[in-house]
Protein backbone atom coordinates (compact mmCIF):
# COMPACT_ATOMS: atom_id res chain seq x y z
CA UNK A 1 0.00 0.00 0.00
CA UNK A 2 1.25 3.65 -1.32
CA UNK A 3 2.29 5.48 2.28
CA UNK A 4 1.68 9.68 2.17
CA UNK A 5 2.72 11.80 4.74
CA UNK A 6 3.90 15.40 4.79
CA UNK A 7 6.63 16.27 3.77
CA UNK A 8 8.61 19.34 5.63
CA UNK A 9 10.33 20.56 2.36
CA UNK A 10 8.08 22.87 0.20
CA UNK A 11 8.68 22.09 -3.77
CA UNK A 12 7.57 24.32 -6.94
CA UNK A 13 3.79 23.73 -7.98
CA UNK A 14 4.70 21.99 -11.39
CA UNK A 15 2.30 24.74 -13.32
CA UNK A 16 0.42 27.28 -11.19
CA UNK A 17 -1.21 28.91 -13.65
CA UNK A 18 -3.58 26.10 -13.45
CA UNK A 19 -3.56 26.25 -9.50
CA UNK A 20 -6.26 27.80 -8.52
CA UNK A 21 -7.48 28.27 -4.70
CA UNK A 22 -8.97 27.54 -1.55
CA UNK A 23 -12.28 27.91 -0.52
CA UNK A 24 -14.84 26.68 2.41
CA UNK A 25 -16.47 23.52 1.56
CA UNK A 26 -19.81 24.04 0.18
CA UNK A 27 -23.02 22.77 0.95
CA UNK A 28 -23.29 18.96 -0.36
CA UNK A 29 -26.59 18.45 -2.41
CA UNK A 30 -27.52 14.86 -2.83
CA UNK A 31 -30.32 15.04 -5.29
CA UNK A 32 -28.23 14.83 -8.12
CA UNK A 33 -30.35 17.75 -9.81
CA UNK A 34 -28.52 19.71 -12.03
CA UNK A 35 -29.16 22.03 -15.13
CA UNK A 36 -28.87 20.32 -18.60
CA UNK A 37 -28.36 22.10 -21.78
CA UNK A 38 -31.46 24.31 -23.02
CA UNK A 39 -33.47 22.96 -25.36
CA UNK A 40 -32.99 18.99 -24.99
CA UNK A 41 -36.89 18.13 -25.00
CA UNK A 42 -37.27 19.75 -27.56
CA UNK A 43 -34.78 18.09 -29.68
CA UNK A 44 -35.65 14.95 -27.80
CA UNK A 45 -38.34 14.15 -25.72
CA UNK A 46 -37.35 10.58 -24.63
CA UNK A 47 -33.29 12.33 -24.35
CA UNK A 48 -34.86 14.49 -21.82
CA UNK A 49 -37.31 11.36 -20.32
CA UNK A 50 -34.12 9.41 -19.96
CA UNK A 51 -32.10 12.21 -18.78
CA UNK A 52 -34.44 12.84 -15.76
CA UNK A 53 -35.65 9.55 -15.02
CA UNK A 54 -32.56 7.16 -15.66
CA UNK A 55 -29.50 9.70 -14.89
CA UNK A 56 -31.41 12.00 -12.21
CA UNK A 57 -33.55 9.56 -10.93
CA UNK A 58 -31.69 6.62 -10.70
CA UNK A 59 -27.88 6.87 -11.60
CA UNK A 60 -27.08 9.52 -9.29
CA UNK A 61 -29.08 8.42 -6.43
CA UNK A 62 -27.06 4.98 -6.71
CA UNK A 63 -25.73 4.15 -2.89
CA UNK A 64 -22.38 2.83 -4.08
CA UNK A 65 -20.36 6.40 -4.80
CA UNK A 66 -20.63 9.27 -3.26
CA UNK A 67 -22.68 12.34 -4.73
CA UNK A 68 -19.18 13.99 -4.05
CA UNK A 69 -17.31 11.36 -5.88
CA UNK A 70 -19.89 11.02 -8.53
CA UNK A 71 -18.99 15.03 -9.40
CA UNK A 72 -15.33 14.54 -9.53
CA UNK A 73 -16.18 11.74 -11.75
CA UNK A 74 -18.58 13.82 -13.96
CA UNK A 75 -16.52 17.06 -14.17
CA UNK A 76 -13.12 14.94 -14.89
CA UNK A 77 -15.17 12.96 -17.44
CA UNK A 78 -16.59 16.10 -19.43
CA UNK A 79 -12.86 17.82 -18.91
CA UNK A 80 -11.05 14.80 -20.04
CA UNK A 81 -13.43 14.64 -23.78
CA UNK A 82 -13.63 18.09 -24.37
CA UNK A 83 -17.39 17.62 -23.34
CA UNK A 84 -17.53 21.38 -22.20
CA UNK A 85 -21.12 22.40 -23.01
CA UNK A 86 -22.47 21.08 -19.60
CA UNK A 87 -19.40 21.55 -17.40
CA UNK A 88 -20.43 24.83 -15.80
CA UNK A 89 -23.33 22.74 -14.71
CA UNK A 90 -21.59 20.24 -13.19
CA UNK A 91 -19.28 22.60 -11.57
CA UNK A 92 -22.20 24.19 -9.80
CA UNK A 93 -23.74 20.44 -8.86
CA UNK A 94 -19.70 19.43 -7.75
CA UNK A 95 -19.33 22.92 -5.64
CA UNK A 96 -22.87 21.64 -3.50
CA UNK A 97 -22.09 18.48 -3.60
CA UNK A 98 -18.50 19.52 -1.44
CA UNK A 99 -16.26 19.69 -4.26
CA UNK A 100 -14.15 22.51 -3.14
CA UNK A 101 -12.96 25.29 -5.99
CA UNK A 102 -9.24 24.19 -4.64
CA UNK A 103 -10.09 20.48 -5.65
CA UNK A 104 -11.26 21.38 -8.69
CA UNK A 105 -8.50 23.69 -10.17
CA UNK A 106 -5.66 20.37 -8.95
CA UNK A 107 -7.74 18.10 -11.04
CA UNK A 108 -7.85 20.61 -14.10
CA UNK A 109 -4.15 20.26 -13.53
CA UNK A 110 -4.10 16.51 -13.06
CA UNK A 111 -6.00 16.60 -16.10
CA UNK A 112 -3.42 18.31 -18.30
CA UNK A 113 -1.15 15.46 -17.76
CA UNK A 114 -3.73 12.70 -18.47
CA UNK A 115 -6.31 14.50 -21.09
CA UNK A 116 -3.41 16.67 -22.61
CA UNK A 117 -2.90 20.49 -21.87
CA UNK A 118 -5.66 21.69 -24.58
CA UNK A 119 -8.59 19.93 -22.40
CA UNK A 120 -7.01 21.69 -18.93
CA UNK A 121 -6.94 24.99 -21.17
CA UNK A 122 -10.49 24.48 -22.94
CA UNK A 123 -12.00 24.16 -18.95
CA UNK A 124 -10.08 26.71 -17.26
CA UNK A 125 -11.89 29.87 -18.38
CA UNK A 126 -15.59 27.67 -17.36
CA UNK A 127 -13.78 26.78 -14.15
CA UNK A 128 -12.83 30.93 -13.74
CA UNK A 129 -16.32 31.82 -14.20
CA UNK A 130 -17.39 30.24 -11.41
CA UNK A 131 -14.87 31.53 -9.43
CA UNK A 132 -15.67 34.70 -10.38
CA UNK A 133 -19.26 34.72 -9.44
CA UNK A 134 -18.23 33.97 -5.68
CA UNK A 135 -16.19 36.57 -5.52
CA UNK A 136 -12.83 34.36 -5.17
CA UNK A 137 -10.22 37.22 -6.30
CA UNK A 138 -6.59 36.36 -7.56
CA UNK A 139 -4.77 37.00 -4.27
CA UNK A 140 -6.27 33.52 -3.02
CA UNK A 141 -4.78 31.58 -5.43
CA UNK A 142 -2.77 28.61 -4.03
CA UNK A 143 0.55 29.15 -3.16
CA UNK A 144 3.19 28.49 -6.16
CA UNK A 145 5.46 26.33 -3.54
CA UNK A 146 3.85 24.16 -1.40
CA UNK A 147 4.36 20.98 1.12
CA UNK A 148 4.41 18.06 -0.57
CA UNK A 149 3.00 14.55 0.97
CA UNK A 150 5.94 11.72 1.17
CA UNK A 151 6.39 9.73 -1.46
CA UNK A 152 6.31 5.80 -1.39
CA UNK A 153 10.07 5.03 -1.67
CA UNK A 154 9.35 1.27 -2.94
CA UNK A 155 5.87 1.79 -4.62
CA UNK A 156 7.78 4.70 -7.00
CA UNK A 157 11.13 2.74 -7.65
CA UNK A 158 8.86 -0.12 -9.12
CA UNK A 159 7.37 2.70 -10.95
CA UNK A 160 9.99 3.74 -12.25
CA UNK A 161 11.18 -0.19 -13.22
CA UNK A 162 7.99 -0.30 -15.14
CA UNK A 163 8.24 2.66 -16.93
CA UNK A 164 11.77 1.64 -18.11
CA UNK A 165 10.51 -1.68 -19.37
CA UNK A 166 7.71 -0.04 -21.65
CA UNK A 167 9.43 2.80 -22.94
CA UNK A 168 13.52 1.39 -23.01
CA UNK A 169 15.67 3.88 -24.22
CA UNK A 170 13.15 5.24 -27.34
CA UNK A 171 12.06 7.67 -25.07
CA UNK A 172 13.98 9.15 -21.86
CA UNK A 173 12.50 12.21 -22.03
CA UNK A 174 8.98 10.56 -21.46
CA UNK A 175 10.61 8.35 -18.57
CA UNK A 176 12.12 11.71 -16.70
CA UNK A 177 9.10 14.17 -17.72
CA UNK A 178 6.97 11.05 -15.80
CA UNK A 179 9.31 11.10 -12.92
CA UNK A 180 9.18 14.87 -12.79
CA UNK A 181 7.29 16.36 -12.59
CA UNK A 182 4.22 13.83 -12.43
CA UNK A 183 5.17 11.66 -10.13
CA UNK A 184 7.50 13.64 -8.19
CA UNK A 185 5.25 16.79 -7.61
CA UNK A 186 2.08 16.47 -9.03
CA UNK A 187 0.82 13.34 -7.77
CA UNK A 188 2.17 14.65 -4.15
CA UNK A 189 0.24 17.93 -4.46
CA UNK A 190 -1.72 18.19 -0.99
CA UNK A 191 -4.73 20.09 -2.00
CA UNK A 192 -6.15 16.95 -4.33
CA UNK A 193 -6.23 13.71 -2.08
CA UNK A 194 -4.45 10.71 -3.31
CA UNK A 195 -7.83 8.58 -3.48
CA UNK A 196 -9.16 11.24 -5.36
CA UNK A 197 -5.77 11.85 -7.98
CA UNK A 198 -6.60 8.11 -8.30
CA UNK A 199 -10.38 8.82 -9.32
CA UNK A 200 -9.48 11.48 -11.42
CA UNK A 201 -7.05 9.38 -13.58
CA UNK A 202 -9.04 6.53 -13.51
CA UNK A 203 -11.64 8.62 -14.85
CA UNK A 204 -9.61 10.06 -17.71
CA UNK A 205 -8.48 6.61 -18.91
CA UNK A 206 -11.81 5.29 -18.85
CA UNK A 207 -13.35 7.88 -20.69
CA UNK A 208 -10.77 8.28 -23.30
CA UNK A 209 -10.63 4.49 -23.82
CA UNK A 210 -7.05 4.28 -22.64
CA UNK A 211 -7.30 0.99 -20.61
CA UNK A 212 -3.81 -0.09 -20.99
CA UNK A 213 -2.64 1.90 -18.25
CA UNK A 214 -5.63 1.15 -16.29
CA UNK A 215 -5.16 -1.98 -14.23
CA UNK A 216 -1.67 -0.75 -12.49
CA UNK A 217 -3.81 2.79 -11.83
CA UNK A 218 -7.07 0.63 -10.85
CA UNK A 219 -4.34 -0.53 -8.01
CA UNK A 220 -2.93 2.29 -7.27
CA UNK A 221 -6.50 3.38 -6.64
CA UNK A 222 -7.31 0.93 -4.19
CA UNK A 223 -4.17 1.39 -2.54
CA UNK A 224 -5.38 4.74 -1.98
CA UNK A 225 -8.43 4.06 -0.25
CA UNK A 226 -10.92 3.74 -3.14
CA UNK A 227 -13.62 0.49 -1.97
CA UNK A 228 -13.94 -2.45 -4.77
CA UNK A 229 -17.71 -1.64 -4.87
CA UNK A 230 -16.99 2.54 -5.59
CA UNK A 231 -14.73 1.58 -8.31
CA UNK A 232 -17.00 -1.13 -10.05
CA UNK A 233 -19.93 2.17 -9.84
CA UNK A 234 -17.27 4.53 -11.41
CA UNK A 235 -17.57 1.78 -14.65
CA UNK A 236 -20.89 2.28 -14.48
CA UNK A 237 -21.73 5.96 -13.84
CA UNK A 238 -18.99 6.48 -17.01
CA UNK A 239 -20.91 4.48 -19.29
CA UNK A 240 -23.31 7.52 -19.32
CA UNK A 241 -21.10 10.20 -19.50
CA UNK A 242 -18.13 8.57 -22.26
CA UNK A 243 -20.82 6.08 -23.25
CA UNK A 244 -21.46 2.28 -22.89
CA UNK A 245 -18.03 1.14 -25.70
CA UNK A 246 -15.71 2.79 -23.43
CA UNK A 247 -17.28 1.35 -19.65
CA UNK A 248 -17.40 -2.42 -21.37
CA UNK A 249 -13.57 -1.82 -22.66
CA UNK A 250 -13.04 -0.65 -19.17
CA UNK A 251 -14.89 -3.53 -17.34
CA UNK A 252 -12.61 -6.49 -18.17
CA UNK A 253 -10.17 -5.26 -16.82
CA UNK A 254 -11.52 -3.81 -13.16
CA UNK A 255 -13.02 -7.53 -12.96
CA UNK A 256 -9.47 -8.87 -13.31
CA UNK A 257 -8.02 -6.53 -10.87
CA UNK A 258 -10.34 -6.97 -8.23
CA UNK A 259 -9.82 -10.54 -9.00
CA UNK A 260 -6.53 -11.22 -8.63
CA UNK A 261 -6.42 -8.93 -5.08
CA UNK A 262 -8.74 -11.33 -3.92
CA UNK A 263 -6.64 -14.32 -4.88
Amino acid sequence: MNSFSIKSSKRLAPFAFLTLLASPVFAQDTSGSASVASGLGTVSPVLQAYTDDVIVGGLWQREDLAPRDRSIVTVSALIARGHTADLAAEIERALANGVTPLELSEIVTHLAFYAGWGTAIAAAPILEEAFSARGISPDQLAAVEVELLEQDAEGEAARVEAVGGLVGDASPGLADFTTDPLFAEVWLRPDLAPRDRSLVTMTSLIALGQTAQLAGHLNRALDNGLTEAEAGEVVAHLAFYSGWPTAFSAGPVVRDVLESRGE
